[in-house]
């Protein structure tokens, strides 16, 4: 609905800008927010108030005077409520309760066996449950529930398609906002980690990034100019199933030699299969924790496993460089365990294969919040719905 400028709007705007200023930057004082935004002292004094009645900010006490009176410093209440973020994975469920700044305050790692979509439903449910049981009390209580997976999600959070899930048009956004009668948003886990890096992680201040996420599949989340790219129906990003092998295997998407068939932890998995390496004592599985521990242990045919997947990643990450020439790609999600023996071969494949001046200013890194990328921002996603009605787009 377009909105016009009448009075209630510019009020809007000017408090929403207020809000992150103090979000930002505190502790700050009045006469600072005035400085930085440009408004009036009497027009950010009276937002100030209504943001302190309202519990998104309060008074710490006085900070240092520049001549005059001690000014009273602001600090944004991220207490004032908790959101909830959760991972689905292909063998795992990752759910945190933060507060309104993402901090964590609770969570929970759950290992998946059962794919079934009545399963996965009952484990988000339950899930969610003991992490609202968890949640200390505040003003707004719990403000909204983000969910990522691994799969084509459209703008209205509708899940269209999860091969790795073996899910279909399934709408769990209805049935976890039915159950639990709060805000419940939806979005593909690679676009998630892409906005839990730009805001939380190695993508700070980074305006031309893509987050790759190396799980069970593949996944990419593209952020450019700032803002993240999801295409003109919302499923930009499908990385992981561009065709790399002409004639490779097929996928489960219905295509052959996709990308995530050669460089994910699934492939890492199905070719240590097939070279018959024994999985860890008491463990049913080869494991990717596994198949680290004995490439630092030495063991030869391992370490030649990396390599070789770590140039299939490669491969991949050059084609991303010479398509969006970004600042930063961030490769994330629980192959980051493994970046001691895939750092070389991503690297020297990068160098070999892509253009000189698309690499020119690029930095390849591993992730720092490691699995967390998505949960991060999924938690963002929900805060911001929360905040939508003090914020503007402009």
């Amino acid at each position: 609905m377009l909105q016009t400028g009448d009075q209630f709007l510019v009020k809007k705007i000017n408090k929403s800008i207020v809000l992150e200023t103090i979000k930002k930057n505190g502790p700050i004082s009045r006469a600072q927010i005035s400085e930085v935004t440009g408004l009036n002292k009497s027009t950010v004094s009276s937002l100030v108030n209504e943001l302190i009645q309202e519990e998104f900010a309060y008074e710490i006490g006085l900070g240092q005077s520049k001549g005059g009176r001690r000014p009273l410093m602001l600090l944004f209440n991220t207490t004032a409520g908790h959101a909830i973020g959760v991972d689905i994975g292909v063998n795992y469920l990752l759910a945190v309760l933060t507060d309104l700044q993402g901090n964590i305050v609770q969570e929970t790692m759950l290992t998946i066996a059962n794919l079934s979509f009545e399963n996965i439903v009952d484990l988000l449910k339950q899930t969610i449950q003991a992490l609202i049981d968890q949640a200390p009390p505040s003003k707004y209580g719990i403000v909204g529930i983000g969910i990522a997976v691994p799969g084509i999600v459209d703008e209205h959070g509708q899940i269209l398609f999860a091969p790795n899930l073996g899910w279909e048009n399934v709408d769990v956004k209805s049935i976890i906002q039915g159950h639990f009668h709060l805000p419940v948003t939806i979005n593909n886990e690679a676009k998630a980690g892409a906005m839990g890096e730009k805001i939380f992680g190695v993508g700070k201040g980074i305006a031309h990034s893509v987050y790759v996420s190396l799980g069970i599949g593949i996944g990419t989340g593209i952020i450019i100019n700032n803002e993240l790219y999801k295409g003109s129906n919302g499923f930009a990003g499908e990385m992981g199933h561009i065709p790399i092998e002409p004639n490779g295997k097929k996928c489960r998407c219905g295509n052959r030699g996709c990308w995530e068939l050669y460089a994910s932890e699934n492939a890492l998995l199905e070719q240590a299969k097939a070279l018959a390496i024994p999985p860890a004592p008491n463990e049913p599985e080869i494991t990717l924790a596994h198949l680290v521990t004995l490439a630092d242990e030495g063991h030869h045919e391992v370490i030649n496993l990396f390599n070789q997947v770590g140039e299939y990643i490669g491969l991949g990450l050059t084609t991303i460089i010479n398509t969006f020439n970004p600042e930063l790609i961030v490769i994330g999600n629980r192959m980051t365990s493994a970046e001691k023996w895939l750092i070389n071969p991503i690297t020297r494949v990068v160098e070999n294969r892509s253009l000189a001046y698309s690499r020119k200013q690029l930095r390849i890194q591993f992730s720092g919040l490691n699995m967390h990328s998505a949960v991060f921002g999924t938690v963002s996603f929900a805060i911001d719905d929360f905040f939508a009605n003090t914020r503007i787009s402009l």
